[in-house]
């Protein structure tokens, strides 16, 4: 499937965005580890929740997360303390990437966890311990935030609870924060001893109310757009956001105003503006917001921005290869980027003729963040094409809908 975006000649609006597929996902997970009891409002409609929603009502014996890399973490941890004995699979993509860091670190605090076909991939069978021992665990700081997520999630359940101590340098550290809030408000006790150990106490969870805020990644591209639009009265209005949000995303809005996009808190609500100011490069170190690198890495090259990107490292074992897509898409634009060290990105200002435009059409690689970064190239190109764009359920269904609200036409 192929759609072709087309841009108006103003945007501005009202959009309503998806809740936090981060905050969704984490909170169902602890109401699942509170004896399904709690409540969790304004939970995400996108393809990740809802996998995780389906399967939590089934408990199927074959649990089949889809593409879907944050419920394939935290649903073998989940599994791994709950009774019974499952089989845990997803994609061909999902098959293709590590889990054997979070299997072993499992392990050692005493779960059954087996690889089905190839070793240190999904897909997993767990037979489930509700009275694993816990204890301390070492861990490197810069693996997948998500591991150490999935881990601390559990840690209550534990007969001796979990003392985690991180090597290294932490990555993603505001998603680990993230996390520890959710789980403190669900009556968990949880947090940092000190700069490189959590402590998490044997303590059950207990059932309460808890409502989702609004998902600060998809309030990015409504930011890429605001950069990009030519009308200097453009204005969107981002509703049910906070200035003090769990969401580490939620930094990319100072980020943004260097790009010459504003900012304004009113109660609930964000509005956006161009505020007049724009340097003439950034460089910036992403190892705390990863999801935003697209975002930026397509704004600059649009605003013919030179930039140098770092703590991309994480983009390599994302739902595609995402260093690899950007340097392939942009080139068809006509810029060229260089990668450096499988953890950087920077373009200074190398360009070559870019394909003509009735040739060029963006590949997704099924990856929803792909289709949205690009889809705002528009407001500069007047039009472009993305391939697959139903991609874009992952995390943001109602994407193209907005897009339309605003004034795009998407044929």
């Amino acid at each position: 499937m192929r759609i072709e975006v087309t841009a108006p000649a103003h945007v501005g609006g009202r959009i309503v965005l998806p809740s936090s597929k981060s905050i969704s996902n984490r909170a169902l997970v602890i109401s699942a580890l509170a004896g399904g009891m709690a409540d969790v409002e304004n939970v995400s409609d996108c393809d990740d929740t809802r996998v995780m929603q389906k399967w939590l009502k089934e408990w199927p014996e074959t649990v089949d997360i889809g593409a879907a890399g944050t419920a394939m973490r935290f649903s073998t941890a989940l599994l791994a303390v709950s009774e019974g004995t499952h089989i845990i699979t997803g994609s061909a993509r999902m098959k293709q990437r590590p889990i054997g860091i979070l299997v072993d670190a499992l392990r050692r605090l005493g779960a059954v966890v087996e690889y089905v076909e190839k070793e240190g991939f999904p897909p997993l069978r767990i037979t489930g311990h509700p009275q694993m021992e816990g204890g301390e665990l070492m861990l490197a700081g810069n693996v997948s935030s998500q591991y150490i997520s999935a881990l601390l999630m559990i840690g209550p359940k534990l007969k001796h609870g979990l003392r985690l101590k991180l090597s290294d340098e932490i990555v993603s550290r505001p998603y680990i924060d993230m996390t520890l809030s959710i789980m403190r408000n669900f009556g968990a006790e949880a947090d940092w001893v000190d700069e490189r150990t959590i402590v998490v106490a044997p303590e059950p969870y207990q059932a309460r109310t808890y409502v989702v805020e609004s998902d600060w990644s998809a309030a990015s591209y409504w930011y890429e757009m605001v950069a990009l639009a030519p009308n200097a009265e453009t204005q969107i209005v981002l509703p049910g956001l906070f200035a003090e949000s769990l969401q580490g995303d939620s930094h990319g809005a100072e980020v943004f105003e260097m790009l010459g996009v504003g900012t304004e808190y009113r109660g609930t609500d964000v509005v956006l503006r161009k505020n007049g100011q724009c340097v003439e490069r950034l460089d910036y170190d992403f190892l705390e917001m990863p999801d935003l690198a697209q975002t930026f890495v397509v704004t600059c090259c649009m605003l013919g921005m030179p930039f140098h990107f770092t703590g991309l490292q994480s983009l390599k074992i994302k739902e595609t290869d995402r260093i690899e897509a950007l340097k392939c898409e942009l080139a068809k634009l006509g810029f060229i980027l260089e990668d450096r060290h499988d953890s950087e990105l920077l373009w200074e200002g190398s360009r070559i003729e870019p394909s003509s435009p009735d040739e060029i059409a963006i590949d997704t690689y099924e990856d929803h963040r792909m289709a949205m970064a690009f889809a705002p190239v528009a407001l500069k190109d007047g039009r472009i094409c993305i391939n697959n764009p139903q991609v874009v359920s992952k995390s943001y269904p109602r994407y193209w809908e907005n897009l339309k609200t605003v004034g795009f036409e998407i044929v």
